[in-house]
Formats: C-alpha cells, sequence, structure tokens
C-alpha cells in the first residue's frame, strides 16, 4: 500500500511538471502544429506562420460548417497539435465538448473572432430597413442573429488574422518579428481586397442578390449589398412556402436575373426558384471549406474572393 501511495505521488508530481512545462515545450518545437475550422483561418495562419507551422483545416473538402462533427480520428489529432483556431459565435457546435475532452491536453483553444462584436451595431445598421425584412422568414433570416461569417468581410479578416498572429507570437517569442512582418503583408491585401468590393457596389446597378443561405449579411452591413437568402443563417433552416412566394416576389419585382449558390449547400430550393422566375444559377463561395477542385487549383481566401467579386459584378449588373 505504501509502495502505490509513493508510486501515485510521483505520478502527480510528473503531471503537474508536464502542465508547468506545455508553454515551454511550445516555445522549443522547431514547427508548429495547427488546426483550424474554417478555411481562412488556416489560410491566415499559414501566411502569417510561414515555414514555422503546419496547418490543416479539421474540416474535410467540402464539409458544412454548420452541422460538422469531428471523428475521434480528428479529436485525437487536435488534442496533439499546439493550436486550433476557431471562429466561435456559435458556429462550431463541437467545440464546447472538446474543450471538455481535451482539457488535459497541451493545446490552446483560441476563439479567432472573440474581439469581433457586430451586434454592437446592428440595431443602426439596419435602421430603416424594415421594408426589406419583408423577405426574410424567422427560421434564421432575422437581421438580430449573430451572424458567424464574419470572415466574408474583409475588415473583419484582419481581426481574425490580428487574433492569430497574437497568439503565434505567445507560441513562438523569438519569431515575433516575422509574424508582424507576414501579418502586415496579409492585411495590405485585405485592405485592397476591402476597396475592390467598396468599387463593385458603387458600380452596381441593383443592390440585391439572391443567395442559397443567409451567408452573406456583412456584405449589406459594409457594403450596402443587400441579401436575400433562401435558407437561414444556418443550411438546416429551410424556407416555408410563403417565404419561397415571397423570394419569387423580390426577384420578379426587381428584375433579377441571377440566384447565387454555394459550393458546400444544396442548390435544389435555388434550381426550384430558378425554373420558377426563369432565372440563372451562378456559383458564389462562402470560403468556410474548399472543394476537392479548389484544392487542385490552389485557391486561396484571396483568389476565392477574386472570383466572388466577379459573380457579384455579373448579379448586380
Amino acid at each position: 500500500m505504501k509502495k502505490l501511495l509513493i508510486l501515485l505521488f510521483a505520478a502527480f508530481l510528473l503531471a503537474g511538471c508536464s502542465n508547468d512545462n506545455d508553454t515551454e515545450n511550445t516555445k522549443n518545437k522547431e514547427t508548429l502544429t495547427i488546426y483550424t475550422t474554417v478555411f481562412p483561418l488556416q489560410y491566415f495562419a499559414e501566411r502569417i506562420a510561414g515555414e514555422h507551422a503546419d496547418v490543416s483545416s479539421i474540416y474535410p473538402p467540402g464539409a458544412d460548417e454548420h452541422t460538422f462533427e469531428p471523428s475521434q480520428k480528428d479529436m485525437i489529432a487536435l488534442a496533439e497539435s499546439d493550436l486550433f483556431f476557431y471562429i466561435g459565435m456559435g458556429l462550431e457546435g463541437f467545440v464546447d465538448k472538446a474543450k471538455s475532452t481535451m482539457k488535459g491536453e497541451n493545446v490552446r483553444m483560441v476563439a479567432a473572432a472573440k474581439d469581433i462584436h457586430p451586434e454592437e451595431n446592428a440595431e443602426d445598421e439596419h435602421e430603416g430597413h424594415e421594408d426589406e425584412n419583408e423577405n426574410e422568414h424567422e427560421d434564421g433570416h432575422n437581421h438580430g442573429d449573430v451572424d458567424p461569417h464574419v470572415w466574408l468581410d474583409p475588415v473583419y479578416a484582419k481581426e481574425l488574422a490580428k487574433s492569430i498572429k497574437d497568439e503565434l507570437s505567445k507560441a513562438k517569442p523569438n519569431l515575433k518579428d516575422e509574424f508582424e512582418k507576414n501579418y502586415t503583408e496579409l492585411i495590405a491585401d485585405l485592405d485592397e481586397l476591402d476597396q475592390n468590393f467598396k468599387e463593385t457596389a458603387a458600380n452596381a446597378k441593383i443592390n440585391k442578390i439572391i443567395v442559397s443561405h443567409s451567408a452573406f449579411g456583412y456584405w449589406e452591413s459594409r457594403y450596402g449589398i443587400e441579401q436575400v437568402p433562401i435558407a437561414g443563417m444556418s443550411t438546416s433552416s429551410e424556407p416555408t412556402q410563403k417565404d419561397m412566394e415571397k423570394i419569387i416576389k423580390t426577384i420578379n419585382k426587381y428584375g433579377i436575373r441571377y440566384i447565387l449558390v454555394e459550393q458546400n449547400v444544396s442548390s435544389k430550393l435555388a434550381e426550384a426558384i430558378s425554373a420558377e422566375t426563369d432565372s440563372e444559377l451562378l456559383k458564389v463561395h462562402n470560403l468556410s471549406t474548399r472543394t476537392d477542385r479548389d484544392i487542385k487549383n490552389k485557391e486561396t481566401y484571396f483568389t476565392l474572393m477574386e472570383k466572388n467579386l466577379k459573380t457579384l459584378e455579373k448579379a448586380m449588373n
């Protein structure tokens, strides 16, 4: 019995030493292992960390960011990583459980959007939109909902990048200057993208777009590009027959010729509305995950967003 107590006490001491040295071990690793949820977090981490990190998204190609559940293999990979970046804002339903499961592991889990608070300006941004609200249905289309798709707004994307840069600098303080340099270059690219969106919106003849689900609200609050979504904030929410009729009425009223469908969202409802209104389907990318083709073509955050701009130019003119 005495020998067993000695062994247990020794194990406790070793565990304590391990926890105390977690941060030091991360600092001493040559290459960080990083996992993310949505693709933009992966891309920003790759840009900022450069050769000093192996970065992967936990999402498989084409996954739905709203309904994804990690496998046991995914959880093991997360537990063995150094950093895990996720959006937060209620997007990734599995994260709370993952935090509990990996409480004793040496992985830092970071909500990259923790400093983004769009709801604080929501009331001011949407004043005078009462007329447009007739095109929204109760199941997720209300602009009062917190929209987690912040990466589609180049300005909020800068906040995501800053969160990643700060965490990388904590993990590898000796590389802080390099991370800062890479971050500054990324910010310049995001500023240019922001300007391109402003110009596209300013030159548009129609400021409304019909989209497959409510992922593009920040284009409205930032650039005045109003989304009329078929599904709600989550892809699992479906419109009622009344909602469908209102969407069709909007298309006919404003002479909208295109419906924008996303790379990882079912287009069945969009196809039905397209047939009813004689409108065409156009691809728009929500960037939450890349498809196999995107990966093969080495698409980046910026190449996909530039394609979105071309889609918007066509849809709004």
